[in-house]
This record gives structure tokens, sequence and C-alpha cells, in this order.
């Protein structure tokens, strides 16, 4: 199934997407309330609106929100190693990695704050001039647990979406002199939707039981990458199994892939990519992403006003 939250005339609803029209839960109902449920409440839940819906609207009459557009929390990885290299790579480092990367799977914790939905304005990071997106995918998980095992970790996740890890390069750089994880330079926006799409749907794109989703970024018309899930060098199910040592997921958690190889705009200043740098986003620029079985989510770029500035603090005097 394929499961939305919009925004129509009469306020906010869920519901299920089947071809172009929406099968609306009763008013009040939310995703987050129904993926608590499990995968199997969920689906039972599905099987009722298509039968019996409270409403149904055309989707392209309504404006799609993200699916969860307050997770509980968002943990983003760094699933694709070639990503890694090829940032090392085009900010004139060495393509070698340190053998922890192939140790654990990192991740940074986002904002559930600055979700968008697919067809949202973006806003770029106030005072940056090196704005970026990175094409990810998400998996969400339905399960409250901890301490879980990579196979058990795989069978929490009830639904995936795409995931716009939003990212102002220059802010970036400089939080990361100070060594303590990502702030700033991650906090303009992270785009979820168009939709949650439960596992059962894309069980014909499975290989040899993992998920092989071909993916496409596009700027202004301008396809600046392209590549395949299949190509993740941890699994969700490693992922999370991870981020659950010691600590209790909750349903509705959002877990990152990290970006898909050559679908960022950073990646492309190497002029070993195939692929020009076409420069910095700027206000009005259009950027796109596809992702077989997930959909598209399509959103414009827009300036956001100057950063209020603080006080600069004097150096310690050194003798």
């Amino acid at each position: 199934m394929r499961w939305v939250t919009y925004r129509g005339e009469d306020g906010e609803r869920t519901g299920v997407l089947d071809g172009e029209v929406i099968h609306a839960c009763a008013p009040g109902v939310t995703l987050l309330e129904l993926i608590r449920l499990g995968p199997d409440g969920l689906r039972e839940t599905g099987e009722r609106v298509l039968k019996a819906p409270s409403a149904t609207v055309r989707a392209d009459e309504v404006v799609l929100r993200a699916p969860i557009p307050r997770p509980p929390s968002i943990r983003d990885s760094l699933g694709f190693l070639e990503h890694m290299r090829n940032c090392l790579a085009a900010t004139g480092r060495s393509r070698t990695l340190d053998d922890t990367w192939y140790r654990i799977p990192a991740f940074y914790f986002a904002c559930p704050a600055t979700v968008l939905g697919p067809y949202d304005d973006a806003p770029m990071a106030p005072g940056s001039v090196c704005q970026d997106f990175e094409l990810e995918i998400a998996a969400i998980i339905g399960t409250a647990a901890a301490d879980l095992s990579v196979e058990q970790a795989e069978q929490a996740i009830i639904g995936y979406t795409i995931f716009n890890d939003w990212s102002a390069r220059d802010l970036q750089a400089q939080e990361g002199v100070l060594a303590i994880g990502q702030a700033k330079g991650k906090d303009s926006g992270v785009t979820l939707g168009p939709y949650l799409v439960t596992p059962d749907e894309l069980e014909p794109y499975r290989r040899d039981g993992r998920l092989s989703l071909h993916a496409t970024a596009i700027v202004n018309d301008v396809i600046i990458g392209t590549g395949s899930t299949e190509a993740m060098d941890w699994s969700f199910g490693e992922i999370i199994s991870y981020a659950s040592r010691g600590v209790m997921l909750e349903p509705g958690d959002v877990f990152g892939s990290g970006t898909v190889p050559t679908c960022t705009l950073l990646e492309h200043l190497d002029p070993a990519l195939s692929q020009p740098f076409p420069g910095w986003l700027s206000d009005s620029d259009v950027v796109t992403l596809q992702v077989q079985g997930l959909g598209e989510v399509r959103q414009t770029v827009r300036a956001s006003a100057p950063p209020i500035p603080l006080a600069e603090r004097p150096r310690p005097q050194t003798s």
C-alpha cells in the first residue's frame, strides 16, 4: 500500500493512495497512530479504508505533506561508502577510507522540526552560498524495540519513502572543524515523500533479499546523477540494528540510507565524474528526485533571510 498524509479543504487527513485517488481515513487519524498498530494493524486498516473510505479525493486536488510530518526521530546514515569516497576526492583528499567506516554504519540525528513535504518550497540555509541536496531512501520502522539483530531490524521496517538531505556545504565545512557532529549545515530541511510504501509493494524490486531501486537526481531538468540501492555497503537492517544498541526505537522513527553516489552536487566538484559541477543551488532552482517504486519529489529552492549575527568572542591572550 501507499500511504499519504495530505491537506485538503477539510484539513489534514491520512489515506491510502490507489492509482490517483486517495481513500481517506476518518478525520483526526494520523499515519503515525496507524504505524503504532504495527504491520498487521496498518494493513488491516488500509484494507478497510479501501473498501469503505471516509472520503475520496484525487491526489492532484490536494497538497501532499510528508507521510509523517513530525517523526519521533530522524537518523541519517552513510550506507553508501562510495559517496564518502567521492566527497573526499571532490575536496582534494585521498579516496581511502579509515577502517572505522567498515566497522560501523555512521549516522547522525536530523531535526524532525524541519521536515518538508514532497512539493514544498525548500528554504536555503541562512547565510549559506553552497546549498546542496542529497538523494536518499528512508526506511521507517513500525516496532518499539531495542537491541535488534540485523534480521529483526529488517522485519521492523514498516515502509519506505524518498529522503532529501538538504545540506549547506559551507556551513557544514565550518562546523566540521569542531568535530562534534552535524549542526546548522543540515538544519535547512529534510524532505520525506511523496508517500510511505509498505515492504510488500517493493517485493518485485528485491534481488537476493536486498532492495534494488533505481534512483535519479535532476536539477532544472538536467540529470545530475543516477544510482541504485544495490550499491549500499550497509543494509537498512545493519543500520537499524546498530542504532538500536541499548536504545529503545519508536514506531515512526526514520532512517536515511545515506546519499546514492553521484546524486548530490558536492561529488561533482571532482572533474573525474562525467557530469560536470553545475554550481550550487540558488533561488528558483528546481530539484527533482525519482526513486523506482517510491515515486518522485519535486521542490523549488527559495532564498532565506540573512542570519541574525552573533558577537565575535575575543581570543584569549597568550604569553
